[in-house]
């Protein structure tokens, strides 16, 4: 008589789950239309939280950064534009911040906010272009992607950039294939919304256009009512800011001129050639771990030990592939091609300075164009793998985060851009205004990397001004600077403080001069010490 016993169903569905049922519920969860959304938004819920905390540990020691300070500072008054930059940062932050305190962890939460509705629209993207297996497989690439989270946490115009571009090429796909008069519209108001956050954006618009125009079924796209209503849609949406531009003088083209541009021809070669190979250093990452979640699908240890070459060799073969749209890739595959070379080559035929942060929105579409080639076979097996290569990653980072802060900061620890303690003296200079006029303190003029953090970190948040600069952000006019009184803050190192010193002594000669000087305290641990030139210029009467 046998003595194999059968469990009963309620006892076997107790037992553990094992790494193939694991795998198969979230295999499942991802290629189901039902779940995939879901599972999507789930992922980057917790992309978001988890990187928050990570972000909040690597940068105790730190003041947010200028960048961050400056988006609140817009947010506090809603403009059509902020001197520098179209407005859309700056109504962002100022919803933000509506709901959240202005607190470093509430800035970090902010950028994985927008970089996990970046991760999300991308799938989107992704799904016109391959099926729900291969989409799943790029959402967890662009989760790997250094900027969507270790480079990612600074909230800027560049960053919201990774939600308005991955639209506009949603919009733009969308359209292509349905070419109707609705789709244009949405294309259009997705183009808007793209320019209201950066000019810089019209690199991706330029891209989509050349596509529509090299793709082969262009003349049925151009036939069609989708794209003139797009470009009518665009034209008309950006009537306001337009009338703003104009009304300003054109000044953020001139911020641009003015910053960006470049005599020096070996200075313009060397900075497109670092930000040529620090995009690809970015991008190497994400690849090379999609690579090892392929490889590492079963029975790859039998193939390691008899035929190595086959874990690579399997994932490619020849033939008609149902899981890529191939007239969608080709667009796809034009608009990163155009995107990849086109900045850098006007950079070197216009002198322009190439910063690498100008490739933040230009490539989340590369583990796209990668995993749309119809020859690579993307074997199930390999979301399972990916997503645990991105959690471990994740929550390795986490436990490490506090050792890495503190070996950061031992190694840089008289970097004042870094370390330099701006927000203890913002609340210091708030008390000193409040003891002086018992009042909030209304106004800080300086160059915009002092006093950014300056309207963040005080209690009363001050109007920041910058009245050398030509692109202020026009938050508060020159005339009420005079008559509310202000602060100034400036670095005596700095070789414009004799142009705003003459400023100061031309607006308020009576202000009150004083040296401050500063330093913060992390973990027991001295950052470097800072000193302030500081003139209290105090209100009309």
């Amino acid at each position: 008589m046998s003595t194999t016993q059968i469990l009963p169903a309620a006892t076997r569905a107790k037992s553990p789950l094992g790494y193939r049922r694991l795998a198969a519920w979230l295999i499942a969860r991802a290629t189901r239309s039902e779940t995939g959304l879901w599972l999507v938004i789930q992922l980057a819920l917790v992309h978001a939280v988890v990187w928050t905390l990570i972000l909040i540990n690597l940068k105790a020691a730190q003041d947010v950064h200028m960048d961050v300070a400056e988006a609140y500072a817009w947010g506090q008054k809603f403009q059509l534009g902020y001197g520098k930059h179209p407005p859309l940062s700056g109504w962002v932050a100022g919803l933000w911040f509506k709901l959240f305190p202005a607190a470093d962890w509430a800035t970090y939460a902010l950028a994985m906010a927008t970089v996990g509705v970046g991760m999300v629209i991308c799938w989107l993207v992704a799904l016109r272009v391959v099926d729900r297996k291969r989409a799943f497989l790029v959402v967890v690439m662009v989760a790997l992607y250094p900027i969507f989270n270790f480079k990612g946490f600074k909230y800027n115009p560049d960053l919201l950039q990774l939600v308005t571009l991955p639209l506009v090429v949603l919009a733009y796909l969308n359209a292509f294939e349905k070419r109707s008069w609705q789709s244009g519209i949405w294309l259009g108001l997705a183009g808007a919304l793209a320019l209201m956050t950066k000019y810089w954006v019209l690199t991706m618009i330029g891209a989509i256009a050349l596509a529509a125009l090299i793709h082969p079924d262009r003349l049925r796209f151009l036939a069609s009512p989708a794209p003139w209503v797009a470009i009518g849609t665009l034209c008309a949406a950006m009537v306001p800011h337009l009338v703003w531009l104009a009304d300003a003088h054109f000044v953020p083209l001139t911020y641009a001129g003015d910053t960006y541009s470049l005599d020096d021809r070996n200075l313009v070669t060397q900075l497109v050639l670092g930000y040529a190979l620090h995009n690809f250093a970015l991008l190497a990452l994400p690849v090379a771990l999609a690579a090892l979640a392929m490889a590492l699908v079963p029975p790859w240890w039998n193939l390691l030990l008899r035929d190595p070459l086959r874990i690579v060799t399997r994932a490619w073969a020849r033939g008609a592939n149902p899981g890529v749209n191939v007239s969608q890739a080709l667009n796809v595959w034009i608009i990163q091609i155009i995107v990849a070379v086109g900045p850098p080559l006007g950079a070197l035929a216009f002198s322009i300075y190439m910063k690498t942060d100008w490739g933040i929105s230009l490539f989340f579409l590369v583990p796209l164009a990668l995993i749309a080639i119809p020859a690579l076979r993307v074997q199930r097996a390999s979301l399972f793998n990916i997503a645990a290569i991105w959690l471990v990653l994740s929550l390795a980072t986490l436990a490490a985060s506090p050792w890495i802060a503190a070996r950061e900061m031992a190694a840089n620890s008289g970097n004042t851009a870094t370390y330099g303690a701006r927000s203890e003296l913002a609340r210091e200079l708030t008390q000193a205004w409040r003891t002086r006029f018992a009042s909030a303190w209304p106004v800080v003029a300086g160059t915009m990397e002092t006093i950014q953090p300056m309207a963040f970190y005080s209690p009363d948040h001050p109007k920041p001004f910058t009245p050398n600069e030509a692109w202020n952000s026009g938050l508060i006019a020159p005339e009420d600077v005079k008559r509310l009184g202000f602060i100034g803050v400036f670095d005596p190192t700095d070789g414009r403080l004799p142009a705003f010193e003459k400023w100061v002594s031309e607006t308020a000669p009576n202000a009150e001069r004083m040296v401050m000087t500063t330093r913060r305290f992390t973990g027991g641990k001295a950052g470097p010490s800072m000193t302030w030139n500081v003139y209290i210029a105090p209100p009309a009467k």
